[in-house]
């Protein structure tokens, strides 16, 4: 998407939309190892190629930032080499970087004109140079392609692309990973007689050992957040009470999104008002009942959670939906707002 000169591996890239991107991610979801088969979609969820898109082409950045609500940071360009910290691949993001700088600065056509193909050979090359399965690679790599996408060849150039994995996290395999965030929290011998006041644990950031703050059954992951009096807004300044950053408690702001990377299951269904709202934000629209993107001021959990708080929050799904009845019906009169 840069706007200076396109290599011929840009202008392959950027032949392909949200939709060519979604469709690719599902044909290869089953491929992708657990430990990044909900992550890998989350990360596409946090960094939308459209919004991306609008910005680019907008003359006034600054004016559409205040028109679409947006606090926070989201820029790509600006955590190149960080944004996907929470996904277990971020480990391979150096070789990554690399093999898919080698595909976009050859002077040759794509291996293919296929995005499916593509994202695979670069995460073959990844798998062989490290010696590790390719369902490790795979949604990092598509990750790699995407954030190129956005950013243009110049700028994913111009980062380092390091990066620093805690202790807790460099030995630890991704099947552990995967078996941590399903397991609960035992109550004791008497576990029993606690009932409906039985207690949890959601990690809202698998980096850091202290990110956690207990939850009491069916309580509101915002209002358990709330409880945790730490100094969070040092973090994150959109960080009120908690760090789940939360404004409003009653789904109308979109501050609290969240992305869930383990225990969607033992969330409460999503309620209309939320499966609502979350659509007009523009954060997901789906019709599954427990989807992977929640409002934590109504998401319910009844035990442990995993999560991941997206660096930035924003309403803009309504001005997305009007920009592409616009671009399909341009003679059509403008979405009063």
């Amino acid at each position: 998407m840069s706007l200076g000169r396109e290599s011929l591996f840009e202008a392959f890239l950027n032949q392909h939309d949200r939709a060519a991107w979604t469709s690719a991610l599902a044909s290869m979801r089953g491929d992708i190892h657990e430990v990044d088969r909900d992550a890998t979609w989350i990360w596409f969820q946090f960094f939308p190629l459209d919004l991306a898109r609008v910005f680019e082409s907008s003359d006034e950045p600054a004016q559409l930032t205040r028109q679409l609500l947006i606090q926070g940071d989201h820029r790509l360009k600006d955590q190149l080499d960080a944004s996907h910290r929470f996904l277990w691949g971020h480990r391979y993001w150096p070789r990554v970087k690399a093999a898919v700088l080698e595909h976009a600065t050859t002077p040759l056509a794509p291996v293919s004109l296929d995005l499916t193909t593509v994202i695979r050979a670069v995460s073959r090359k990844v798998a062989a140079a490290l010696t590790v399965p390719e369902a490790l690679v795979l949604g990092i790599s598509a990750v790699g392609l995407m954030t190129l996408q956005q950013v243009g060849l110049e700028t994913f150039k111009s980062t380092p692309g390091e990066v620093e994995i805690p202790r807790h996290l460099a030995r630890v395999t991704p099947d552990e990973i995967v078996r941590q965030r399903a397991r609960d929290d035992g109550q004791g011998l008497l576990g029993f007689l606690r009932g409906i006041r039985s207690e949890y644990t959601v990690i809202f950031d698998e980096n850091d050992v202290s990110a956690r703050f207990r939850l009491v059954n069916s309580q509101h992951l915002a209002t358990a957040a709330a409880a945790d009096t730490r100094d969070h807004r040092s973090r994150d300044p959109r960080c009120q009470e908690g760090p789940i950053p939360v404004q409003c408690r009653t789904a109308s702001c979109g501050t609290c999104w969240v992305g869930v990377l383990g225990g969607a299951q033992k969330l409460s269904d999503v309620d209309p008002l939320e499966k609502r709202r979350i659509r007009e934000f523009g954060y997901i629209d789906t019709d599954e009942s427990k989807p992977l993107i929640r409002l934590a001021c109504m998401a319910q959990a009844s035990g442990n959670v995993t999560i991941v708080i997206p660096p930035w929050n924003g309403v803009f799904g309504k001005f997305l939906r009007a920009s592409a009845d616009r671009v399909r019906s341009p003679h059509a009169r403008p979405t009063a707002r």
